[in-house]
């Protein structure tokens, strides 16, 4: 589905139930208030799925970049660790060591370096 249906909230929704809304919805501007829902300027829109043609492994830098190179964004299993939520923009870098566990799913756009990372 595309990014408008099946919002991720970081929450648990208790007493909440999938209604059409929840699946699929397209919202106007402006952004809610802190606090609010804003789902009051939101309309359910249909559902279209989409399917992917090709499903493989890449492994590494440089089957990530050439694979970004080729075909555009890829999809990427992190360990989300309390460093990473606190990530506010721009390359992101943390080395682990082998306890790491994938436990979030993230799309990578490209790569590159910046002033920061030389």
């Amino acid at each position: 589905m595309d990014s408008s249906c099946e919002q991720y909230v970081a929450l648990n929704l208790l007493n909440h139930y999938c209604d059409n809304l929840d699946v699929c919805r397209d919202c106007s501007w402006p952004p809610p208030a802190v606090g609010d829902d804003g789902l009051s300027g939101c309309r359910t829109v249909p559902a279209t799925k989409y399917y992917v043609s090709e499903y493989y492994h890449v492994v590494g830098i440089e089957q990530m970049k050439a694979e970004l190179a080729v075909h555009g964004p890829i999809s990427c299993g992190i360990d989300s660790t309390p460093e990473f939520h606190k990530y506010q923009g721009g390359i992101y870098s943390q080395v682990l060591d082998s306890s790491a566990e994938i436990n979030h799913e993230i799309s990578v756009v490209g790569y590159g370096v910046d002033a920061e990372t030389g």
